[in-house]
């Protein structure tokens, strides 16, 4: 027989599966973002100076997006619905373990936005000849450092919301603050010294440039992965240790 984990999984992946809003926003959302913006010329134009176009530092950004979309506009909805209509109640009196639900959706939603970051640089690679990240591995490592983080804000927005409503509300305030920090307006390496000196110590700003360095081939500096490796720990511990069933 499956274990409890298990069960739970597969049962949040068919859930999952029907809720078309949240497919469109974190699957085609951002290919279709990167689509858009190679039309402009001026965002295909190499910088003389970094040897890189604008529209390739928007392809780093769009994980982030995707991101963004389902741990915490996506992810806290889910569980709040089940908060407010005592599913997690019943789930309560079953071997399932408040982590393991927590975990299904970490992985589904992380899945899924790393998908659509995925299929943003394909169309980036095919379309408009956006080479891939000169620092391969580096890129991944990254990607997967920032996922986590973005996944465990979400996850301590589940554990505290109780409702469906307030989850809309928080994740709808939260995500416009964090689209910008991201750089999805104005890129981060491009801020006025000010703002980006701020905007540096959030998860999401140092996460930006330092999938900024790997598409160049470079590095993230040490500075860089400690601020989002603090807030993937942090938010990640709050997540688990505030969870509740009701």
């Amino acid at each position: 027989m499956p274990g409890t984990a298990t069960v739970v999984l597969r049962t949040e992946l068919k859930l999952f599966a029907r809720e078309s809003a949240s497919i469109f926003w974190i699957i085609v959302f951002p290919p279709l973002l990167i689509g858009i913006l190679g039309l402009v010329p001026d965002f295909r134009k190499i910088d003389p100076d970094t040897g890189i176009s604008t529209l390739s530092l928007y392809v780093p950004v769009t994980f982030i997006v995707a991101a963004l979309f389902a741990a915490v506009t996506s992810m806290p909805a889910v569980v709040a619905t089940y908060r407010e209509q005592r599913i997690l109640r019943r789930m309560s009196t079953t071997p399932a373990r408040p982590g393991d639900l927590l975990r299904a959706e970490y992985v589904i939603h992380g899945g899924a936005a790393l998908l659509g970051g995925a299929l943003a640089l394909m169309v980036a690679a095919v379309f408009y000849g956006v080479g891939l990240p000169a620092n391969e591995f580096g890129f991944v490592l990254v990607v997967a450092l920032v996922m986590a983080a973005v996944l465990a804000i979400g996850g301590l927005v589940s554990s505290l919301v109780p409702t469906a409503k307030l989850a809309s509300a928080v994740g709808t305030m939260a995500t416009f603050p964090l689209l910008f920090t991201a750089g999805l307006w104005v890129p981060v390496s491009v801020m006025p010294d000010l703002l980006a000196a701020v905007v540096e110590w959030t998860p999401l700003g140092a996460g930006a440039l330092a999938l900024d360095a790997t598409v160049a081939g470079g590095w993230p500096s040490v500075g860089q992965v400690l601020v989002v490796s603090a807030w993937a720990v942090a938010t990640g511990t709050l997540a688990a240790r505030y969870f509740r069933w009701e």
